[in-house]
């Protein structure tokens, strides 16, 4: 009588133990998400100035809120302007990789195996690349600026997100829904593109959040090879690498930074996953 008056009070405890967890991670993912953004967004019209030439490693003090970087920068200026062309230039990356990568994935799964085999194909020359391999043609070959910056990473992209949706999209599950559709009348267009597209649509997102660290990390070493951005231009990563030296010495100059990146990756990817919990 104790066992069976005990048993059923177990998994509503556990219930309730995974709600409070989900809640938790939910609101530690916005703040997260929103303490990066926020920065970048407002950062620079609130910043000082980020000129170089002061004391370099200056202690805080009411000149300097968080004291100066080895180039002689005010720390909290750089923390406030670098972030908006990371998050810019990192979304930028991200979308236009999707926006082509989705309809080619979504084509090649629903026209069979000769357009298959030829896209793949192709695709697998690019995965074989690497990506830094990419870069370095950019920078031997003088083609530097943000837009051919974005559209380099974003063709680094490319090849494993069509293998993503054309094997989302083969799914057995969402293969018996496109075949009740197709025999119930439904037009190709959409069962092929529509329906597909929205089963295929949870994976995608959760590849996307992957890649924003991938992609911050590309972007981060397209700067150290001088493709891009103007060597001058206030950025997070570029942050981190300049005062690499200085970490014991001046710690914030680096852990600031650096703990903004992970931050923005580290929300991102909590606040799809609840996202996707929800769904399910």
């Amino acid at each position: 009588m104790t066992e069976l008056a005990v048993a059923p009070a177990m998994p509503r405890r556990a219930r309730l133990r995974g709600r409070t967890t989900r809640r938790v991670l939910r609101v530690l993912g916005w703040v997260l998400l929103a303490v990066p953004l926020l920065v970048a967004v407002v950062g620079p019209v609130l910043a000082p100035s980020t000129a170089p030439g002061g004391v370099p490693l200056q202690q805080p003090g009411p000149g300097h809120l968080l004291g100066t970087d080895v180039l002689g920068r005010d720390l909290f200026g750089l923390v406030l302007v670098g972030g908006t062309t990371v998050v810019s230039l990192t979304l930028a990356s991200l979308v236009l990789a999707y926006a082509v990568a989705v309809p080619i994935g979504l084509l090649v799964a629903a026209r069979g195996r000769i357009l298959e085999g030829l896209t793949i194909g192709l695709l697998d020359v690019l995965l074989a690349l690497p990506s830094l391999l990419v870069l370095m043609v950019l920078a031997a070959t003088g083609r530097n600026g943000i837009g051919w910056l974005v559209l380099a990473v974003a063709l680094v992209q490319v090849p494993y997100v069509v293998r993503l949706v054309r094997g989302a999209a083969a799914a057995p599950s969402c293969l018996a829904t496109l075949e009740a559709m197709t025999m119930g009348g439904e037009p190709w267009w959409r069962v092929r593109i529509v329906e597909t597209g929205r089963r295929v649509l949870p994976p995608v997102l959760v590849d996307a959040t992957t890649r924003v660290s991938g992609v911050v990390g590309l972007l981060s070493a397209a700067n150290f090879l001088g493709v891009g951005l103007d060597p001058a231009v206030v950025d997070w990563a570029v942050v981190v690498d300049q005062n690499m030296t200085a970490l014991f010495l001046r710690p914030s100059a680096v852990l600031l930074p650096a703990g903004l990146l992970v931050a923005l990756c580290a929300g991102t990817n909590l606040l799809v996953d609840d996202l996707l919990e929800r769904r399910a």
